[in-house]
């Protein structure tokens, strides 16, 4: 789930990057550091305050089950059950595949 999480923050960077021009990805590029770059939320309304299409209303509704995920998961011991898991990894690869069109 951790790096599934991630692997989520890094397509939507790169789906903002690709709405930016190229001095404008310089700069956007800066502003990843820290908390806010995790933050699917604020990526998402980058992506649109960039131009970037509303996602559907099953991608809105996936981000809702995966938008929980953070960088702080690696510290939690021992597996998640099952279902949750499998239900997380579900919506990654739905969130992702969406993402990858609009590239």
């Amino acid at each position: 789930m951790y790096l599934a999480g991630y692997s989520v923050e890094c397509i939507l960077k790169a789906l903002l990057l690709s709405a930016l021009s190229e001095p404008e990805s310089v700069v956007m590029v800066k502003s990843f550091r820290g908390t806010i770059g995790h933050d699917y939320g604020w990526l998402r309304d980058q992506y649109l305050m960039s131009g970037g299409a509303a996602s559907p209303k099953e991608i809105s509704r996936a981000f809702v089950l995966v938008g929980a995920w953070s960088t702080d998961i690696r510290y939690e011991p021992g597996a998640k059950p099952a279902k949750i898991a499998g239900d997380f990894l579900a919506e990654t690869e739905r969130i992702i595949e969406w993402a990858e069109g609009r590239l």
